[in-house]
């Protein structure tokens, strides 16, 4: 039976142990991940705690809606034993009426076919690293692979205990100027969340320095269930022109490779993107965007009238 639960109601050591045991678990799906990056949000749970769908909500002009946080790729449905589609169908059909507006990730383990949302495949690129290094750096192109030589050839070395406070920085002075949905408390959000990570023993932070020891690339990796998620970036035009970038991933790869570890590269559906992790030999994995509108008729006109100004 699933059950609807507020948050209030949730046993978290449960909830953290099914994520934990979960043959799909992510990081994103941990009780105490949840509370860092949703202000609020409750869960569906079946039986005891054999399968959970956390539910992260807001409410706006007396609107209940759920919808992705930042820095969340994929929740959905976490489950100890296999999922079907109709298990699947079951959860979203569970999902509480209140919520009149619905624009969430499933996890790429969640197969749907239900009636009444419209879905839409993400795409994000992984990369096992179970073979040598030799071996995997063979999958890179040829780009990648020049890109690297120019970063050795200009001297660039590689730590991997930074601090995360000037990862975050360089991305806001320079990719992060362009990016208007991200605000300042999302970032104070984001900074405890990676703080809290560390402290865990989840996460590391690496970066590329110059040979005058300043940074021009840094990364923030997230780990859980034998994954390392890209989580976030940091470039600066130096290190963009050096092939810092490529150099940083490629050291990450070096030291993990002949793991079980994957390397998920968190996305992405900009052909770009998407073009610079296929770069590195990973291949494409899909997870479902799904969207369910039950708004009184004025909503549906503002929001389409939002949608059409945002898009002009």
């Amino acid at each position: 039976m699933i059950q609807y639960l507020e948050h209030h109601q949730l046993d978290k050591v449960k909830w953290d142990l099914c994520v934990q045991e979960s043959f799909n678990g992510i990081i994103y799906g941990y009780s105490w991940f949840l509370d860092l990056v949703s202000e609020e949000w409750d869960g569906l749970v079946e039986n005891d705690y054999e399968r959970v769908f956390p539910l992260t909500w807001k409410r706006k002009a007396f609107i209940h809606y759920l919808y992705q946080p930042f820095f969340t790729q994929q929740l959905g449905i976490f489950s100890r034993n296999p999922l079907d589609e109709e298990t699947t169908n079951r959860f979203l059909e569970a999902i509480p009426d209140r919520y009149r507006l619905i624009e969430i990730s499933l996890n790429s383990q969640n197969r749907v076919s239900a009636r009444g949302f419209s879905i839409h495949n993400n795409l994000t690129h992984e990369l096992a690293l179970i073979e040598s290094y030799e071996q995997l750096t063979a999958g890179y192109s040829e780009n990648t692979t020049r890109s690297i030589r120019k970063a050795i050839k200009q001297d660039l070395t590689v730590q991997a205990d930074v601090k995360p406070d000037v990862v975050i920085r360089m991305f806001r002075q320079n990719r992060g100027r362009h990016i208007r949905t991200l605000k300042n408390p999302d970032y104070q959000r984001f900074h405890r969340l990676v703080y809290t990570c560390l402290h865990k023993g989840k996460a590391q932070v690496w970066g590329a320095y110059t040979p005058e020891n300043e940074l021009c690339a840094g990364v923030i990796f997230l780990f859980s269930h034998n994954r390392a998620i890209f989580l976030f970036s940091g470039l600066n035009d130096y290190g963009r022109a050096n092939g810092a970038m490529p150099f940083l991933i490629d050291a990450f790869i070096k030291e993990y490779a002949q793991t079980y570890l994957t390397l998920d590269f968190e996305g992405s559906n900009d052909p770009d993107l998407a073009r610079f992790y296929k770069s590195f030999g990973s291949r494409e994995v899909t997870y479902p965007f799904i969207t369910r509108y039950r708004l009184p008729m004025m909503f549906r006109l503002l929001k389409k009238l939002r949608t059409a100004i945002r898009n002009r």
